[in-house]
């Protein structure tokens, strides 16, 4: 698994609009893997990332939700969970390989990956609850200006 200080991968993969993405990690992102849509964590955490998102947007950080569902899966979460951010689709666990994070019987582990100026910041092992908020307040500490 990618370590704080060390460079932030290229990659891209199709949102939940089939879109291609391609993060720019010179800017202040914030990368969730998570395990499957529509599962009781996966939805705890990505709606706390919702509920967080425009107080990471204020502080000019992107938030990427990122598992290895479809394409028109992650449409359907999105669209059930009222999500705002992308949600990546890698079904064949390439961003999740990147990152070193790893896939076992076609789910990608929970990581959580801080990122800034083309390298990582901060790495997180996380349960779902709360987890956006701790994230939260460390892109506080980073990005913001107190």
């Amino acid at each position: 698994m990618l370590e704080p200080g060390d460079p932030a991968p290229d990659v891209s993969a199709p949102n939940q609009h089939g879109e291609s993405v391609t993060p720019d990690f010179a800017e202040p992102t914030v990368v969730f893997f998570y395990p499957e849509d529509f599962t009781k964590g996966c939805t705890v955490e990505a709606g706390e990332f919702q509920e967080a998102l425009p107080e990471f947007v204020e502080l000019g950080v992107t938030v990427y939700g990122v598992s290895m569902d479809d394409a028109e899966r992650h449409a359907e979460f999105a669209a059930a969970e009222n999500l705002q951010f992308d949600l990546l689709a890698d079904p064949e666990g390439e961003v999740a390989e990147a990152f070193g994070v790893s896939t076992d019987l076609g789910y990608a582990d929970r990581r959580t990956f801080l990122v800034a100026d083309g390298e990582v910041i901060a790495t997180y092992a996380p349960d779902p609850g709360g987890h956006a908020h701790e994230v939260l307040d460390d892109a506080r500490a980073e990005f913001g200006d107190g």
